[in-house]
Parts: structure tokens; C-alpha cells; sequence
């Protein structure tokens, strides 16, 4: 049985998270506090006892969601679980496989992502932009109807999550005569989501020319296991090329889709998500029913899992 590790972003956070990992495992303590340390405030207790609109903060978010990501993967190596032949991450979690592929220090990924959020939030102010999820279409119907709805706004097709849901972001306007299109198209459903920052479309161009400032400044190993890019759906080695990407993804689409088609047609039959929830569990079924999906998140799951 060949195995993949996937890693969630943003939108699986949740107050409480981690708590079981982190009260029975020494290694998940150390690591929220090696995250506190970097970041000059308490992260755990933010995660553990916060507030959810801090924990919503992007700034907050990513890092968080970094860490419990590593803490899953942590525990899952120290209980033997299976070493992968491909990482990946959806979105924010495409730096949490890097980390787990010894390709950047966590430390550095940690304030990276905090910095990413801060970032992306000032790109565009609170209440301009917006983003949207969109069921029962296919994708080019998605792109054609934000091309129809954008009347030289920005709203475009950003996250190709699973056959027959897509995510749009853009100018909140335009995310909403892209909603109405979409519904005379015949979308099943077409809602906004609760999400101040319009990920991954244009808007984001000048955060990610400061992104690749702050990449320069961090040193990028070689991964030690082959990490699947949400731009192009390929592994990088040189530090170069992962820098580009990281760049890259935070202005154009994550293409889930294909990356779960890649893992199975490189012989991959069992994908372990890391992380809080199960969001990539679940799009992963809807993707290719014949890959066994598996979330670990608490002592339970992660006995289904390596049972599983």
C-alpha cells in the first residue's frame, strides 16, 4: 500500500483543537511552544482557551493550523505510522508538508505564515473582498460564469477542490454577480463564505511580490519527500523553484483535484490527512473513491488510521 500525506489550511480551525495530541505527547507541546517562542505571544492558549474570532485572524490561523499539522505528523512518525511517498497541502498547507519534508525550518515557516497572513489582509482591506463556494457545476462553467460576472472587476475560479465544487474569490461585488450568474447556470448551491481575505486570485499579486522578499531572507532545503505544489502539480528539489511557487500560489489557483490524481497515478491507494477535521478526508472520496482517506487529528483517529 502506497502512502500519501495531505495537510489541511485555513478553515479547519477550531477552539480545542489539538488538545488530546497535546495533553498524552510531549512532542506536541514542544512544538506549540517553539511556535510561541517565535511568534512572542502564547499561541497554545489561543488554540487551547482563545477566543474564535482571534483564532480567525489569518494571522493567527496560519500558524496554528502550521503547528497542528506538525504535531500530527510528529506523532504519526513517532508511532511508526508509515513513511509517505508524497506530501502535500491545500492551500496554507503546502508550508506544513514543506516543514514535514525538512525543506524549511518550522520556526522560520511559523513566523513566514504569521507574516503571509499579515500580508494578505492588507492587500485587501476588510469588507472589499470575498470568496464563495460553488456545488454541482463543473469547472469551466465556474470559469466562464466569473468571466461573464467581473465587468473589469476581479472574480475568478481559485480553489478546484473536488469534481463539482469550486471556490471564487475576488472583489466582494464581483463575488456576488458571479453568485447569481453561477445560480442561473444551474449551480446547486452558491454561498458566500465567512473569509475576510479573497485568496488566491489577482488581488493577492502584491502581497506575493512581498512574500518572495521575505522568502529570500529564510534558507530552503532539498525535501526529503517529494512535496506536490498546488501551482503546477509537480515536486521541486531546488530552493530556487519551491521559492518561485510559494510565490506563485498565493495569486493563482490550488488545483486539489489534480493533485490527488497525480498521487494515484503514482501508485498511491491511501492518503493520511494531518491536521484538525476532515476536509481533505471528504474531498478526497469525492475525487477517486478507490484511495482509502484517513484523518488523524486525536489519539482514536490516529489508531483507525494505522489500522486502517
Amino acid at each position: 500500500m502506497s502512502l500519501a500525506i495531505v495537510f489541511p489550511g485555513q478553515g479547519s480551525q477550531s477552539i480545542g483543537m489539538m488538545k488530546a495530541f497535546y495533553e498524552e505527547y510531549e512532542s506536541a507541546r514542544n512544538i506549540f511552544q517553539q511556535a510561541s517562542e517565535a511568534l512572542e505571544y502564547d499561541l497554545w492558549e489561543i488554540v487551547s482557551d482563545g477566543e474564535a474570532d482571534t483564532l480567525n485572524k489569518t494571522e493567527i490561523t496560519q500558524p496554528a493550523m502550521l503547528a497542528a499539522g506538525v504535531v500530527a505528523w510528529n506523532i504519526w512518525n513517532e508511532k511508526q505510522g508509515g513513511r509517505p511517498v508524497f506530501l502535500a497541502g491545500h492551500s496554507l498547507g503546502e508550508y506544513t508538508a514543506l516543514v514535514c519534508a525538512g525543506a524549511i525550518q518550522f520556526a522560520d515557516a511559523v513566523k513566514l505564515v504569521s507574516e503571509r497572513g499579515k500580508l494578505m489582509q492588507e492587500a485587501v482591506p476588510e469588507g472589499e473582498g470575498g470568496m464563495a463556494a460553488i456545488l454541482g457545476l463543473d469547472d469551466e462553467s465556474v470559469i466562464r460564469a466569473c468571466e461573464q460576472a467581473s465587468q473589469h472587476e476581479i472574480v475568478e475560479a481559485v480553489n478546484f477542490n473536488s469534481p463539482g465544487q469550486v471556490v471564487i474569490a475576488g472583489q466582494k461585488t464581483a463575488v456576488q454577480r458571479a453568485i447569481d450568474v453561477l445560480k442561473e447556470t444551474g449551480a446547486k448551491r452558491a454561498l458566500m463564505l465567512p473569509v475576510s481575505v479573497p485568496s488566491h486570485c489577482q488581488l493577492m499579486v502584491p502581497a506575493a511580490g512581498k512574500l518572495a522578499e521575505r522568502l529570500e531572507t529564510i534558507e530552503i532545503s532539498v525535501p526529503a519527500i517529494p512535496v506536490i505544489h498546488n501551482v503546477d502539480v509537480k515536486s521541486h528539489m531546488d530552493a530556487g523553484e519551491i521559492r518561485q511557487v510559494l510565490k506563485q500560489q498565493l495569486y493563482n489557483p490550488v488545483r486539489w483535484v489534480e493533485t490527488i490524481r497525480h498521487m494515484k497515478t503514482g501508485g498511491v491507494d491511501k492518503i493520511i490527512e494531518c491536521g484538525p477535521g476532515k476536509v481533505l478526508v471528504g474531498l478526497c472520496k469525492r475525487i477517486d473513491k478507490d484511495i482509502k482517506g484517513l484523518p488523524v487529528f486525536d489519539p482514536e483517529s490516529l489508531s483507525v488510521a494505522q489500522g486502517g
